[in-house]
């Protein structure tokens, strides 16, 4: 089972486990050091995050809307060490609610998937 497990500084909540993770065909991996962990669908990534507090995840977007949420949270930015038009961070302690944060994950996923081909998609079907 994946999952990922974001522990707040003092915002209330003591973890929250991002259930896209489990989606089908979703695995992870360390490509760049023992920290950072990187979610992938069909080999491409979908959502990274790293141990060292405070802790974010980095989750692709449609541009537009990841112009809105920035506007509309503190906590969300345009993505640390990505492409700032189509990938957000989430800092784990912000005003982003569990709701949110689960449909951006989703989002995320889907995104990505929506952009396989044809045959990577029924391979992705078959697992």
């Amino acid at each position: 089972m994946l999952s990922l497990s974001i522990a707040t500084n003092g915002a209330g909540i003591d973890s929250r486990s991002c259930d896209v993770f489990i989606e089908q065909g979703a695995t992870f991996d360390y490509p760049f050091d023992e920290k950072v962990r990187v979610y992938r669908v069909m080999e491409k990534m979908f959502a990274l995050t790293s141990e060292d507090l405070p802790l974010e995840v980095n989750l692709k977007c449609d541009p537009i809307y990841a112009l809105e949420l920035r506007s509309l949270y503190g906590s969300i930015r345009a993505g640390y060490h990505m492409n700032k038009k189509h990938w957000n961070t989430l800092a784990a302690d912000g005003d982003v609610d569990d709701e949110l944060f689960f449909e951006l994950c989703d989002d995320s996923y889907d995104l990505i998937v929506s952009k396989l081909t044809k045959r990577q998609k029924e391979e992705l079907l078959s697992l």
